[in-house]
């Protein structure tokens, strides 16, 4: 029976739409069968039921306006069941326009890949995009159509919780993945696949002042468009579907309600065709910054700064009816949102089967596909990052007979996900999540003798378990440490203003080292943290970050060099907290510092280095790269013309690597103050023991232009400093051209 009704409600759909060749006369057509109530409905979001099996009872008022056409998406409903219960109340509705279904895939669906930062910090812009691409591919089989990321703003404050969620501190970079990860997520829109990117926090939310979450942002025009809104940029660029405001007021403006970046900027100046969507609640929020009175005027202001959908906070709901009769909200803009969501949906291919997401057959084949494990297993190795390798104590000997693995992350499961992963109810995590301590055992196998002791909680101050840790160090050959932060202590909301090592655990670290033993240590984070004793003194370091489904596996590469870690740092990792705001793309000042001695009268700490712990782009392997003969293809260039820029990079090692070429640039005068160094173009190539390869970049006048005081982008004529290294601060080769006036 329920065939035969799909069947017939599908052949009207298909009768109502087949006289008009493009999307855009379907969407005008249906536009103009639309009552008032119907089109608001169509820019309301509400929550449901993230389930993703067994019955659901959804809410009997839902129900009612979701049948009356007053619902046009739902978020947080998972699985094929679900979705298609509420879909199939959508098609009882007058006009039968099918729902849009939404859920934060931000790193993974059911295979949970490394947390963004993590995967920033592979520097793999394949990597990602195909991370996105499994997400995308397992999120559309559960029948969801759309993903609320990437988040693309640039954050330069680790106390900021959800810098977890974005690629780090450099707008280049930033830029690259942004593009990347929307490439992933959407495929081609309209393949049941894929899944509609949504672009955010539109715009800055990464600069909240002190790092805390939902805070407000000040800062100078060209700041914002030349350091926040690059990544955006490039994202729409990718094709992005959907763009989200932000909580946050940009000098003094809520991002909601600015119609500078929605309306001028977004939908004008860079003429955006998809839809923008408000975060949660973020619409009714305004009354709390004090920017409206009311819900009512809350949705005046969004509506009329361009916020086409209103996620949760029901403002446009109750409202925007009256403020169309009052003639305070013309019609148009009504229209014109409305229009923005029916195009997607359409380019979905959701009128022509509003079910074409809810296949269990696929569902099941997808959230079960081994290639999909060997995948996350893959990027979760690349994402790691060696900081630390004294005397080459990495990688362990394959021969070594007993191992110690201390610390109270070394079986823990769950916590490998990583904040904002999609928790299924009905996934066995203990099956699901290769732990570190699992990871090992499928490693060594027979080979070699494991102990274990927990030593510690990740928080508290209770040291009872040290002497077992002790006792068993004592008994090993090697020792490996897992510590770090729990899974929920990075994140939306999750806000620090101390960044040590929570707990006892260096405390840990320190009494394990005092053992005499070879000492790894594995730290597990959502963000960049202070743990200098643990820097300064213990031989080995690997950042594990949150790796997910697979973090135990792709650890046990790592540790016994089965893959040698090329990542290196998207974020400066601080010394202390008091340097925060600190990355590496900083102005010179009237007063620099020489050096890290010197504090008088120039601009640095009496108490304590300028220089981050470990800098931006940093990060060794267990092998070593020689960087020779670089060769400028001109020193004097007009803005119309290229500099080809070649260099010779050397395995020197013993063992086959990846390193990652980092081109930097400096404009050494500028009519506005340019920074030290800028990360201009990278490349990420594998070379084995022994090879060389000469490696190619091309710089322009893209890379050569920047905003101008008039907020004018382009280039002016002087001397540049051309460096090429592993790092930020680690640069290997360096040479000057001039760009010359036309």
């Amino acid at each position: 029976m329920k065939k035969i009704v799909t069947t017939t409600l599908l052949l009207t759909c298909f009768i109502t739409f087949s006289q008009q060749k493009t999307i855009g006369q379907k969407v005008d057509a249906l536009l103009k069968r639309m009552t008032l109530e119907e089109k608001i409905g169509q820019l309301n979001q509400y929550t449901g039921d993230n389930a993703a099996t067994g019955p659901i009872t959804i809410n009997p008022n839902k129900q009612s306006e979701i049948k009356t056409g007053l619902i046009g998406s739902m978020l947080n409903v998972l699985g094929t069941q679900h979705t298609r219960q509420y879909q199939e109340l959508a098609m009882q509705s007058r006009l039968k326009i099918p729902l849009l279904f939404g859920q934060d895939v931000i790193h993974g669906y059911k295979t949970t890949f490394p947390i963004p930062l993590a995967e920033a910090a592979s520097w793999d812009l394949d990597a990602m995009e195909l991370s996105a691409r499994i997400a995308a591919t397992e999120a559309a089989a559960s029948g969801i159509h759309w993903t609320f990321a990437p988040m693309v703003d640039i954050a330069r404050d680790p106390r900021w919780g959800r810098v977890m969620e974005g690629a780090g501190e450099d707008t280049y970079l930033g830029s690259r993945i942004a593009y990347a990860r929307v490439k992933g997520f959407q495929g081609k829109l309209g393949d049941v696949n894929s899944v509609m990117a949504c672009v955010k926090h539109f715009a800055a939310y990464g600069a909240a002042v002190g790092g805390r979450d939902y805070n407000s942002v000040d800062m100078s025009e060209r700041m914002l468009w030349e350091t926040y809104l690059p990544p955006f940029k490039s994202a729409l660029d990718a094709g992005a579907a959907t763009f989200m405001n932000s909580f946050n007021d940009l000098n003094g403006i809520p991002a909601t309600g600015n119609k500078y970046l929605q309306r001028d900027i977004l939908k004008g100046k860079w003429n955006f065709q998809g839809f923008v969507v408000s975060d949660w609640g973020s619409i009714g929020e305004m009354i709390n910054h004090g920017y409206v009175k009311d819900s009512k005027e809350a949705a005046l202001a969004a509506i009329t700064a361009g916020s086409d959908m209103d996620m949760e906070s029901n403002a446009y709901r109750y409202n925007l009816a009256q403020l169309v009769k009052e003639k305070k909200v013309p019609i148009a803009l009504i229209d014109d949102a409305v229009k923005r969501i029916l195009r997607k949906k359409f380019e979905l291919g959701l009128f022509e089967d509003p079910y074409k997401y809810f296949n269990p057959e696929r569902e099941q084949k997808e959230l079960n596909n081994p290639e999909h494990r060997k995948a996350a297993r893959e990027v979760a190795a690349k994402s790691i990052v060696l900081l630390k390798n004294d005397k080459n104590i990495l990688p362990i000997s394959k021969q070594t007979k007993t191992i110690a693995f201390i610390g109270p992350l070394v079986k823990e499961r769950k916590q490998n996900m990583g904040f904002w992963s999609v928790e299924l109810p009905e996934v066995d995590y203990d099956k699901q999540v290769i732990s570190q301590w699992e990871g090992l055992q499928n490693k060594v196998g027979n080979t070699a003798k494991l102990l274990y002791a927990k030593g510690c909680e990740i928080e508290g101050d209770n040291k009872d378990g040290f002497a077992e840790a002790i006792a068993v160090a004592n008994q090993a050959d090697v020792v490996i440490l897992s510590i770090g932060e729990r899974r929920d202590m990075s994140g939306e909301a999750k806000s620090r203003s101390n960044l040590r090592l929570p707990g006892v655990q260096e405390d840990l670290i320190k009494a394990i080292q005092g053992t005499g033993k070879p000492v790894v240590v594995l730290i597990n984070a959502g963000r960049p943290l202070i743990f200098n004793w643990t820097a300064d003194n213990v031989p080995a370091i690997l950042y594990t970050w949150w790796l997910g489904s697979e973090a135990g596996n792709a650890i046990a590469d790592v540790l016994f060099g089965d893959y040698n870690p090329s990542g290196k740092l998207p974020m400066s990792f601080p010394r202390e907290e008091g340097q925060i705001p600190i990355y590496y793309n900083h102005f010179n000042t009237g007063r620099p510092a020489k050096n890290e001695t010197e504090s008088n009268y120039v601009s640095a700490y009496t108490d304590l280095k300028n220089s981050p712990k470990f800098p931006f782009g940093y990060g060794l392997s267990y092998t070593t790269f020689e960087y020779s003969n670089l060769k400028l293809s001109k020193n004097k260039i007009k803005s119309t013309e290229t500099i080809e820029a070649s260099v010779t990079i050397t395995n020197s090692g013993k063992v086959a690597g990846e390193e990652v070429v980092q081109l930097y640039l400096r404009d050494k005068v500028g009519s506005v103050v340019r920074p030290i160094i800028e990360l201009k173009d990278f490349q990420k190539i594998k070379l084995n023991a022994g090879e060389t390869k000469t490696v190619k970049f091309s710089i322009d006048k893209e890379k050569l232009s920047f905003y101008n005081a008039a907020l004018q982008w382009g280039t002016e004529p002087g001397d540049f400093d051309l460096m090429i290294g592993s790092s930020s601060v680690d640069i290997r080769l360096k040479d000057t051209f001039e760009l010359m006036k036309q």
